[in-house]
């Protein structure tokens, strides 16, 4: 099956890196909000992160263009379009907003239509089971999308052999590396990644050390990017406490107990860069 059709269901962060980067490789987009207001903020962001490529020699001002044109206004889920060949769902974190989304997708579009989820840490294999469980995947891309090239392709209980290398090979095409999962809570980047953040917020809350120092050790001493709790401010603490839940909801296990600090931020709407305030300060 040839994808040509997609539709983006979310304009926010991950919403609009999706549609950016499938824009810019010449699929006809569909980007679907809930209103003008946040379909206009959405194409106001893909406008500046395209600006950005073409002053950095990345892309052609004529592409950037092109690919604006590639983007179609859809405000509803009950507008869209019928003749897709892929959804890829890009809302929050919330297991029945998901549902709702795909199921109300099911009475619309053709029958032959992938349907995707973004999602970061909820099982494929639940989401799919009350719409088409062999044409369900997830396609869990990397904020910023149109800079990382990581894909989690992940296979639910019933995902299809044809709908993974459809997807997978879709996932080249747009120039990133798919690598294939198995339907577990967290699947692999946020089974390590986010209990390795909530160490360090059990270490802050310990009072090992300060916030500062804690990141240092990890730039410095084992070569990341980004220190821990400076990741967790830009994903976002209320982000980072609901995968801690799934993942210790999902397996059972202490291990994944979410750290009393990091709720404790959560509950005083202390969330990070978005909110101005986390485990730093931010210029909002």
């Amino acid at each position: 099956m040839e994808i040509k059709n997609v539709v983006v269901v979310g304009g926010g962060t991950m919403g609009n890196g999706i549609t950016h980067v499938f824009a810019l490789n010449n699929f006809n987009v569909s980007l679907v909000e809930v209103s003008e207001d946040l379909f206009n903020r959405a194409i106001s962001t893909i406008t500046k992160n395209l600006d950005r490529q073409v002053k950095k020699e990345v892309i052609k001002e004529e592409e950037k263009q092109n690919a604006l044109k590639n983007i179609s206004k859809v405000i509803g889920v009950d507008k869209t379009p019928k003749d897709v060949d892929l959804v890829i769902e890009a809302v929050y974190e919330n297991k029945d907003v998901k549902l709702y989304i795909f199921n109300e997708l099911n009475k619309i579009v053709k029958s032959d239509t992938i349907f995707a989820s973004n999602t970061s840490s909820i099982s494929i294999t639940e989401l799919s089971a009350s719409t088409r469980p062999d044409k369900f995947i997830g396609m869990h891309f990397m904020n910023p999308v149109p800079m990382m090239k990581l894909v989690e392709i992940i296979r639910g209980y019933s995902t299809s052999d044809q709908t993974y290398q459809t997807i997978k090979a879709l996932a080249e095409k747009l120039g990133k590396v798919p690598v294939e999962v198995f339907d577990y809570p967290g699947f692999i980047s946020n089974r390590v990644l986010l209990p390795m953040i909530n160490e360090a917020v059990f270490a802050l809350m310990e009072g090992v050390a300060s916030a500062e120092d804690i990141d240092t050790v990890m730039k410095l001493g084992m070569n990341h990017p980004m220190g821990p709790l400076t990741l967790a401010d830009f994903i976002g603490l209320d982000v980072c406490l609901a995968i801690m839940e799934v993942l210790y909801n999902g397996y059972n296990d202490p291990k994944y107990r979410p750290c009393p600090l990091l709720k404790k931020m959560v509950a005083a709407k202390k969330l990070g860069r978005k909110s101005g305030e986390g485990f730093f300060k931010y210029d909002k």
